[in-house]
């Protein structure tokens, strides 16, 4: 199996398993910052242990010094972690995983920036019609009572936030960024713990939220190593599965 092929099933198995991501969001009652908690918590120990368990200290200190370009990518990834809650608790599903379906505009965006990868003119077409098309999901939002212009907007964030991080992994495939996914998830669940109530949530739904925490586990650890192996456009264009599968 060549490397390309290698990234390719990765990622698409990391897209799997993040398919039921907003039903989960949806079925556990609960407010969004109390979500975001769990989901950051769990999802971030479980990685920690693994890592810890079978490969030791040492995949943290690489990962540690990678530099800027390694701090990016974590911080982003604490940022898209509890935007994508907010998103799905403050807007329809459907207009979250559409929006999110701009994320390989983003990561064209970033790629060219900042890794000086060509983008061409049908490209160009390209961004120029989804940003058309996000115009039109924001004002569609302001006439509909079950979506809202400022999901739309944190749903945007969430796209954006993660094209910057896919490309940030990119940039340093040749060290894991794996061992960065447990700081940045539980960052996110430390920033919004004053606001959440976890505990009377969590002996509501053990078992729905234990099982929402392993399946952001292990996408989160798929998506992470597939741009060492295919390009950030390329996962990005992957995740819009998806779109297609999400419930």
């Amino acid at each position: 199996m060549s490397e390309h092929q290698k990234g390719l099933w990765i990622t698409t198995i990391g897209v799997l398993f993040v398919v039921p991501d907003s039903l989960f969001i949806r079925l556990i009652d609960a407010t969004a910052w109390t979500v975001t908690f769990w989901r950051g918590t769990l999802s971030g120990l479980i990685v920690l242990l693994v890592i810890a368990i079978f490969m030791g200290r040492k995949p943290f200190y690489d990962s540690f010094r990678t530099g800027y370009s390694g701090l990016i990518y974590t911080v982003l990834i604490a940022l898209s972690a509890p935007s994508f809650v907010l998103a799905v608790k403050l807007t329809s599903v459907a207009n979250v995983v559409l929006i999110i379906a701009s994320m390989p505009v983003f990561a064209a965006i970033f790629s060219r920036l900042f890794l000086g990868e060509p983008i061409t003119r049908r490209m160009v077409l390209t961004i120029i019609g989804v940003f058309l098309g996000l115009s039109i999901v924001a004002f569609g939002s302001s006439v509909n009572e079950q979506a809202s212009w400022q999901g739309d907007l944190v749903a945007v964030c969430v796209s954006a936030s993660f094209a910057g991080a896919m490309t940030a992994a990119r940039k340093l495939r040749a060290v894991s960024m794996v061992p960065a996914i447990p700081v940045a998830y539980v960052l996110g669940a430390l920033i919004v713990a004053p606001f959440a109530e976890p505990f009377s949530a969590f002996a509501a739904q053990p078992a729905l939220i234990l099982l929402h925490g392993s399946f952001i586990a292990c996408s989160s650890v798929f998506l992470t190593l597939g741009p060492r192996y295919i390009s950030s456009g390329e996962v990005a264009l992957l995740i819009l599965l998806e779109t297609a599968l999400a419930p």
